[in-house]
């Protein structure tokens, strides 16, 4: 399939693109700084402004799918007011792109902050929520309504678990619905690399459409 990935240079981007390529997936990476990404067959590299909308539409345009693994950048325990609001907007950005474009798949990446962990309470209300991930989550959670909002997509959006992390790929995860996976020793954790696994996997055999779904071992 030829795709549309944007933020692939990112941590969970990077994952996105090394599953699509090894599966002989055609990419467009759109990135701030193409220089990040080291060539390799199957990849197109692009300078993009993800709140440049008629740019990226042009990019999408002929594409099958667009994977959207934006994030605008924060910094791990330093909260970034600003933050929500960037994320908003490139959310609404992605998405005038995407109707513009006329592509129809979209698949997201989400956050583990908006998934229940009992009826009617999400992670992200629960105490010690780290603060300086709320902006993102809110941001995040809110993305998923604005999907809602499209009948006319065809989307699908990947929740992990609670700990994403560096690990290995094993293809061996359990795939759930709204509520936050947990394992046997109550731990909510998956691999990058494995999440990307559940993203291309959806990508190729789509099974959760215009759904929220999650990835944990």
């Amino acid at each position: 399939m030829k795709i549309v990935l944007l933020g692939a240079s990112g941590f969970v981007g990077s994952a996105l693109l090394s599953e699509a390529l090894n599966r002989g997936h055609d990419v467009t990476a759109v990135v701030r700084h193409p220089d990040k990404l080291a060539h390799q067959q199957g990849l197109t590299t692009l300078r993009g402004d993800i709140y440049d909308s008629e740019t990226l539409a042009a990019i999408m345009a002929s594409h099958d799918a667009v994977i959207s693994a934006f994030n605008p950048g924060w910094t791990p325990g330093s909260p970034r007011p600003e933050m929500y609001e960037d994320q908003v907007r490139g959310t609404a950005s992605i998405l005038a792109a995407i109707k513009k474009a006329g592509v129809r798949r979209v698949l997201w990446v989400g956050g583990a902050g908006g998934l229940e962990v009992s009826p009617g309470v999400a992670l992200i209300d629960t105490p010690g929520f780290p603060e300086w991930v709320e902006p993102g989550a809110r941001a995040t959670s809110e993305a998923l309504e604005d999907l809602r909002r499209h009948p006319e997509l065809d989307w699908s959006f990947l929740a992990p678990s609670a700990k994403l992390e560096k690990g290995e790929r094993t293809g061996k995860f359990r795939l759930g619905g709204d509520r936050l996976l947990v394992d046997d020793k109550g731990e909510s954790r998956i691999s990058v690399q494995d999440y990307a696994v559940a993203m291309i996997d959806e990508l190729e055999h789509p099974a959760h459409l215009r759904q929220r779904f999650t990835v944990g071992y």
